[in-house]
């Protein structure tokens, strides 16, 4: 087991920062992120030319390299050497969490590989933003972010979202927005309960809350702009009760299916089996023993 200290320094090793950033509204950088990146002696970006205007904007001037998902093999190495020689690096994304839906997880798996300390700052973060406003049930749910791009795919995700019993959260861009919701409707269907959350802390900000359908006639209506999270209330239906893995073996069957898959004795097994099937013990062991009852 891996045990890290966070706020322990091992002697020439540096530390991967997880930087988050805001996602509309520069308010919500917070002073701990602003102090790590002016701090750290290199930032990963995923965009640099979008990184750029933040840094600008809190007189950050911490040299800056692209981590992008077109160039993470390559830099990830890179990277690691740097951390290895001592170096601390922050990663940033466009907007939000790092590794939420953007590049990170790889290059936090190679530093943990290689023992190097990983901490993760709190903040901006879309999709839980969306789903405390939304109006849906908050916990438990569950977060998918992007669908596939392919139609039979996109179907084949969906239908098994459409199960969930937990309140699911989707990412979209306007210009899928209503293909997603014609999908949503045929593995959902049109009564379902949504929130499609735009342009969360910006000025646009909006918060569209009703059905399936009504999300459906706002989005054919409208001129649909900004990013999208989709917050799908959860299935009401009860799962379908699976059948017990013993269901057709008869009580010695079962009780020497339990010997061979546990490794245990008779008398071991004749207990489990009694156990599982709620009947008293001596008549598995009498079915076992083929002890006839007179």
């Amino acid at each position: 087991m891996q045990i890290q200290k966070s706020f322990q320094n091992k002697d020439g090793i540096g530390t991967l920062y997880l930087v988050p950033t805001p996602i509309g509204n520069l308010e919500d950088m917070t002073f701990r992120a602003i102090r790590i990146l002016k701090e750290v002696d290199l930032i990963a970006a995923e965009d640099t030319r979008n990184t750029i205007k933040l840094l600008n904007h809190f007189e950050i001037q911490s040299k800056m390299v692209s981590y992008h998902q077109y160039s993470e093999q390559s830099r990830e190495k890179e990277l690691v050497e740097d951390l290895k020689k001592g170096q601390n690096i922050a990663l940033v994304s466009d907007a939000g969490m790092p590794a939420i839906s953007d590049p990170g997880y790889e290059l936090v798996r190679a530093a943990l590989t290689e023992d190097v300390s990983v901490v993760a700052l709190p903040g901006a973060n879309a999709a839980l933003t969306a789903l405390i406003a939304s109006g849906q049930l908050p916990q438990p749910f569950y977060f998918y972010g992007f669908l596939p791009r392919s139609a039979k795919e996109k179907e084949k995700a969906l239908e098994e979202l459409a199960m969930r019993q937990e309140s699911w959260i989707l990412y979209e861009s306007p210009h899928r927005l209503k293909e997603t919701l014609k999908a949503l409707t045929k593995s959902v269907g049109a009564e379902r309960e949504v929130s499609l959350c735009r342009e969360l802390t910006k000025y646009y900000e909006e918060y569209l809350r009703g059905t399936v359908e009504e999300a459906l006639a706002w989005a054919a209506s409208e001129t649909v702009r900004g990013e999208f999270c989709i917050v799908v209330s959860g299935s009401s239906d009860t799962p379908a009760e699976q059948p017990s893995w013993w269901t057709d073996l008869s009580l010695k069957e079962h009780v020497e299916a339990i010997i061979e898959r546990e490794e245990a004795t008779s008398k071991e097994a004749i207990k489990i089996a009694a156990q599982e099937r709620g009947l008293p013990k001596r008549d598995v062991y009498a079915a076992y023993h083929e002890i006839k009852k007179e």
